[in-house]
């Protein structure tokens, strides 16, 4: 079992940022990739960033691809999701999660079915 905590969530003005931490404990942290999705009431998870086990190779939705960052730091079993110029679509809570499945497409990185465990979420709410 792997159990994701994830903190950093808030409130904040369009434009400002937030940097999300997930920690990780369980089993070993770089046999997983994590990813970043994030939900608003009503909707579907949907996928914002993916980032392998070696932090080499990342992922990003549309949207956010130039403005939110993901990161790992394996001897900390954290990952990162640093986000910047927020805008108030942004607003949702983010969860991580993580899966031990390997070079997969940008398409599997971003399905919710592809993770096998998943944090509780931390709410971002961003004004305008």
């Amino acid at each position: 079992q792997v159990q994701l905590v994830e903190s950093g969530g808030g409130s904040v003005q369009a434009g400002g940022s937030l940097r999300l931490s997930c920690a990780a404990s369980g089993r070993t942290f770089s046999n997983y990739a994590m990813g970043w999705f994030r939900q608003v009431p009503g909707n579907e998870r949907e996928f914002v960033a993916a980032i392998n086990w070696s932090g080499l190779t990342t992922y990003y939705k549309d949207s956010v691809k130039g403005r939110f960052t993901i990161s790992r730091d394996n001897a900390k079993n954290t990952v990162y999701l640093q986000m910047n110029s927020l805008k108030s679509e942004d607003t949702a809570v983010y969860y991580c999660a993580a899966h031990s499945a390997l070079r997969l497409t940008l398409l599997a990185e971003a399905n919710p079915r592809t993770y096998e465990y998943w944090g509780q979420g931390t709410q971002v709410t961003v004004s305008s």
